[in-house]
């Protein structure tokens, strides 16, 4: 059976990207609760919206099919007739403080058509839109003045993080903030009950249910034996180390991950945000990892024999990076062609946050416009999207998209 999701390649032509249009989950966010909720910055939903279908226009008019989070999610609720089941679901992860809460919630939600009811979870329920007085002493103790009984979720049009494709199959990743933990969810429910998705062979290599976190940002598919995966503020290392069993017990295909140590801060909180790949010998990379006299951690992980895993460790990313693809050079494309002013500023716009839809032709923000000449320099096909308000989300065009198949690359 062949898999719906296939992806062996971090460049291969892009065929089919998941996509969430921003929506009112952007427009809930106020001053008081954007660092609670993972934002610096409040976007303009009608502009990021405009800014989003540009996004989305771009990549369609290179062939690429996309689909939408919030269509598939609610599609899959239907199909599979768990619409109630996953509502208590979802209102079990929302941190509800009163059971009565719960179940006043839960009428006013069920009481929508399904695509509704999907909008309105995303976009978080406000305290004045239910008529809900509480006797809970947790509430009548209470002196905050917090606007929402479910938290909106602004982060969502950043498909790449609650699941990342990989071979024929994905992982479906535990967050590593209360604030982004149930996005993961919808995945869940798509892959198990949506027609597009459902015992079509879809390989769920790790679930949502794990103690450790690992989220898409961090997870490269260098080809097709071949991952790497940030140790990073969102994936640990006992997690790549988890996958890393399953994926080579269950004969994945892949039989080498390279778990690359990167800096523990907001600028650089996902691999993807400091290092992608464009080409088969090309990488974007942010010189801030390479601060260490330009070594990088580097852990290698391999089969071994009655199903150990050997663990080798490097330096020298750009040998092992050269080593593991079998190309006779490599080259590191510094972002703001590494200007001790440019490249930090460009970087906190997700200036090496790029996303490779062919070999040697990628998609970037155009706010980034030191980088992007640097990329042509290199020969590198470059097409610019615009960006004033997406990139007040901090990710850029990778961290926006999820593909869901890629062509492999010919040999």
């Amino acid at each position: 059976m062949t898999s719906p999701v296939h992806v062996t390649s971090e460049i291969g032509t892009l065929k089919t990207v998941l996509l969430k249009r921003p929506g009112k989950e952007v427009e809930n966010l106020t001053p008081d609760i954007m660092g609670r909720l993972l934002f610096d910055d409040i976007p303009y939903l009608p502009e990021i919206q405009r800014e989003h279908d540009f996004f989305a226009k771009t990549l369609q008019d290179n062939g690429v099919e996309t689909i939408y989070l919030e269509t598939l999610a609610a599609e899959a609720l239907d199909a599979g007739n768990v619409k109630e089941e996953f509502l208590e679901k979802m209102l079990d992860e929302s941190g509800l403080v009163s059971s009565t809460l719960h179940a006043a919630l839960k009428e006013y939600l069920l009481s929508m058509e399904t695509q509704d009811m999907v909008d309105k979870i995303m976009a978080g329920v406000r305290t004045n839109e239910i008529d809900y007085k509480s006797n809970a002493l947790v509430d009548l103790s209470s002196s905050e003045d917090y606007p929402f009984f479910m938290d909106p979720m602004p982060n969502l049009y950043f498909t790449r993080d609650p699941a990342a494709s990989m071979g024929d199959g994905l992982t479906i990743n535990r967050m590593t903030f209360a604030a982004r933990r149930r996005e993961s969810l919808f995945m869940e429910y798509i892959m198990e009950y949506h027609p597009r998705f459902a015992n079509k062979g879809v390989n769920v290599w790790r679930s949502r249910n794990h103690l450790d976190r690992m989220e898409g940002g961090d997870e490269l598919i260098l080809n097709d034996h071949v991952l790497a995966i940030g140790i990073s503020q969102r994936t640990s290392a006992r997690s790549i180390e988890e996958l890393a069993q399953v994926l080579f017990a269950k004969h994945s295909g892949f039989d080498k991950i390279l778990a690359i140590k990167i800096p523990n801060n907001r600028a650089m909180m996902h691999l993807d945000t400091v290092f992608t790949m464009i080409d088969y010998d090309k990488f974007t990379i942010h010189p801030g990892i390479q601060d260490n006299g330009g070594n990088v951690d580097t852990f290698i992980l391999e089969p071994g024999k009655d199903n150990h895993i050997n663990i080798s460790h490097r330096t020298d990313l750009q040998n092992v990076l050269r080593e593991v693809l079998k190309v006779p050079e490599l080259i590191l494309i510094p972002v703001g062609n590494g200007d001790a002013v440019v490249a930090p500023r460009e970087q906190w716009n997700d200036g090496s946050n790029t996303l490779a839809i062919a070999p040697n032709t990628v998609v970037t923000y155009n706010r980034n416009y030191v980088s992007n000449e640097v990329l042509r320099s290199y020969g590198i096909k470059v097409i610019e999207v615009i960006s004033a308000e997406l990139s007040r989300g901090r990710g850029g065009p990778r961290c926006m998209s999820m593909p869901i198949v890629r062509e492999d690359l010919k040999k």
